[in-house]
């Protein structure tokens, strides 16, 4: 049976999942490594994840798919032992609108973004019950973070669908921590312009970074240290921190990437 406290990171192969499964990893959680398509790059990952000394596994499971998620916290706990955290990190990010808005697009979103956390969360506390504590639990207890999006404190209408199912995230993340309170805690983790994505240039982005009160947004170091502090917070439930350079401050009437596009167009 592992000693070592477990969590479980979803997509962590790469860009900010990567970030927040090292720092934990530096900071003695051994590692449940899940990725959906980027096999090659989650097992570097894994091998950066042990050189700190600790245990990597990796898990492949199409989030989306109501079967693959159910059975991921089994294959963890039948290979690991034991499961003390769970950071829901893997997101869809699909561009729509309201013109193009469609049943499909908001389902797509939903199934990537919001239905596997609440299974996760289900399953890590199903564990919890299960075990009654004969495991030594990590300082901060059992807990589930949630990544969401400054864009809920800051709404505009890009990125339609995507938005709906954040914000269906941020609501389930109340409802689970009063459904699966005292034994497991449930918080979220709101960044703003962290990485380079989808058509963005680094000229961009680079804008679209500056485009907050503190003149820079988050970077992937920044939301990894948010997410290991709330893991280690046993007071701290049903609430998100916004890490964001203060971006949800800002009023934006469009996504920060067209804002971004064109500042960068008329320099």
């Amino acid at each position: 049976m592992a000693s070592k406290p477990v969590v479980l990171v979803t997509g962590a192969a790469r860009r900010v999942g990567r970030e927040i499964a090292l720092d934990l990893a530096a900071h003695g959680y051994d590692v449940a490594l899940h990725y959906h398509a980027s096999a090659q790059e989650a097992a570097l990952t894994a091998d950066a994840i042990r050189a700190h000394g600790v245990r990597a596994e990796i898990f492949q499971a199409d989030l989306a798919q109501e079967a693959h998620a159910r059975s991921l916290v089994p294959q963890v706990l039948q290979a690991m032992g034991r499961l003390d955290a769970v950071v829901n990190n893997a997101s869809g990010f699909e561009y729509d609108d309201l013109a193009t808005f469609s049943y499909d697009v908001l389902q797509r979103q939903v199934a990537a973004n919001t239905a596997p956390a609440v299974v996760l969360s289900q399953a890590l506390h199903a564990h919890i019950l299960e075990r009654g504590d004969q495991l030594r639990p990590p300082a901060g207890g059992a807990c589930v973070v949630n990544l969401l999006d400054q864009k809920l404190w800051n709404p505009n209408p890009d990125y339609f669908s995507y938005t709906l199912s954040k914000a269906a995230l941020e609501a389930a993340s109340t409802m689970l921590a009063m459904a699966l309170a005292p034994h497991v805690r449930v918080c979220g983790v709101a960044p703003g312009v962290t990485l380079l994505s989808g058509s963005m240039s680094e000229s961009e982005f680079e804008a679209a970074h500056r485009m907050t009160v503190l003149q820079r947004s988050s970077t992937p170091a920044d939301v990894a240290r948010s997410v290991r502090f709330l893991l280690d917070s046993p007071a701290i439930t049903g609430t998100t921190l916004l890490v964001d350079g203060g971006q949800h401050l800002v009023g934006q009437a469009r996504d920060v990437m067209f804002l971004a596009r064109s500042t960068a167009s008329s320099t």
